[in-house]
């Protein structure tokens, strides 16, 4: 494999020979085994990183130049000695047919293997920074996908469905129904690979609960009558691509479509997951969860779950299989559960975000938290997250470019009334608890 590497380095023959040898170093890669695989990256990532002697000699010639041209000759070898030789031969993959796909699912290999190794880490950086430039939004494609799309691409939204399981082919005909649409993203190199899909649901007033909105049984809708486009599912489909962002192209793309094609919409909602809930519950401070909840309310989930800590109280009942069919426990919990969720889009990591990935990605996008939706998804996955509980993020086309700027400058977030009212009511449980936890009432 290294002489391989080192053949297509040599660049011999011209642009046909050179393709050729690239063709071939990725089939022997390709029918290396996982270890062989390992082997690869890691001398990839060593081998033909950057020559740190020669950087510091074309930085000395070109601090050191003094005559015009000269500098400039020196500055284009320093350019060139900065890209490391590796970025050289990924590149060459870049003309094959299946070129750009091969370099995508070598990112996912590597992201198996990039367990803090600074060599293999600065392979991925250089992948990543590729992919980014061959990616950029500019170079896509979207496309709607319908029942009458070729038969291979169907199967792949059904493997690749990241949010809500695709059960059945009846389950997919009916998201691709007159009154639903379904868009993609693809890559003029990857035609057959849908690198991003989003589904919609046309629908009057904003929906809250999933299993609703996906019941096979409901009448189909007239999708000339909706005024409410609701995108209930994004999934990204190639791990190799991550870190490099389209899924906010996708959505304003999506939009602008739809009120082209449907003039009559006049709100455009997501209803998405909150992943992150229950395991900021599970991981987070007995004590400053416990401020949240008034007396009576710690009372009542102690006793559901007898146990005298509040925490694994919860943990108890809410690992009762179909614990929200109760109407007790669904009681006791829904007030208590809204309140800590509402914290939960409060809290932040260390850079001053959101915790929650989902949130990220919208409010950064210029959406704002809507609504919250007690039990708006009730399936094994829905409640193993989030106990449950869904949003809205809704994207008011006016107020998209000043959410945006809120947030990345300051890390604002546009929340709506009904999540407001919910945020005020933090204090029935303690301003001075508040306070400590850096959640500031406006």
């Amino acid at each position: 494999m290294r002489k391989l590497m080192a053949e297509c380095l040599e660049a011999r023959g011209g642009e046909v020979s050179a393709r050729m040898r690239a063709a071939e170093l990725g089939k022997s890669y390709l029918e290396l085994d996982t270890q062989g695989r390992a082997d690869f990256l890691a001398t990839l990532a060593r081998e033909y990183a950057l020559d740190p002697d020669l950087v510091a000699k074309a930085i000395s010639d070109y601090q050191f130049e003094a005559d015009p041209d000269a500098k400039l000759e020196a500055e284009e070898r320093l350019r060139r000695v900065v890209i490391p030789p590796r970025v050289r031969l990924l590149k060459q993959f870049n003309g094959l047919p299946e070129g750009v796909k091969f370099l995508v699912d070598l990112r996912a290999d590597l992201l198996h293997l990039s367990n803090g190794d600074p060599y293999l880490r600065g392979l991925d950086h250089d992948l990543r920074d590729l992919l980014s430039s061959w990616f950029d939004p500019g170079f896509l494609d979207m496309l709607r996908i319908t029942w009458d799309s070729p038969a291979a691409l169907l199967e792949k939204l059904i493997a690749y469905e990241a949010v809500h399981e695709i059960r059945s082919w009846d389950d997919l005909r009916n998201r691709l129904d007159s009154d639903r649409r379904c868009f993609a993203l693809f890559h003029p190199r990857m035609p057959e690979e849908p690198l991003t899909f989003i589904e919609v649901a046309l629908v009057k007033g904003i929906a809250r609960n999933v299993q609703t909105l996906l019941d096979e049984s409901a009448p189909q809708a007239d999708p000339g009558a909706a005024d409410t486009a609701i995108f209930y599912s994004i999934s990204n489909t190639q791990r190799g691509l991550r870190g490099v962002t389209f899924g906010d192209h996708l959505i304003k793309q999506a939009v602008q479509s739809l009120a082209h094609d449907l003039p009559g919409l006049k709100v455009f909602s997501t209803l998405s997951p909150v992943p992150g809930f229950r395991k900021w519950l599970r991981d987070g401070d007995p004590e400053k969860i416990d401020v949240f909840l008034q007396d009576n309310e710690r009372d009542g989930i102690r006793a559901l779950g007898e146990n005298e800590k509040t925490l694994d109280a919860l943990d108890t009942i809410l690992a009762v299989e179909n614990w929200f069919q109760d109407k007790v426990t669904e009681e006791t919990l829904r007030g208590p559960l809204m309140r800590l969720c509402t914290a939960y889009f409060h809290a932040r990591q260390a850079k001053g975000l959101p915790v929650d990935p989902v949130a990220r990605f919208h409010l950064k996008n210029g959406a704002r938290l809507e609504h919250m939706n007690w039990l708006g998804d009730t399936s094994q996955n829905g409640i193993k997250q989030s106990a449950g509980i869904m949003v809205n993020y809704r994207y008011m086309l006016e107020d998209i470019e000043k959410n945006h700027e809120a947030y990345m400058k300051d890390h604002r977030i546009a929340i709506g009334s009904e999540v407001k009212a919910l945020a005020r009511s933090f204090k029935d449980v303690g301003a001075e608890a508040m306070k400590r936890l850096n959640i500031v009432r406006k």
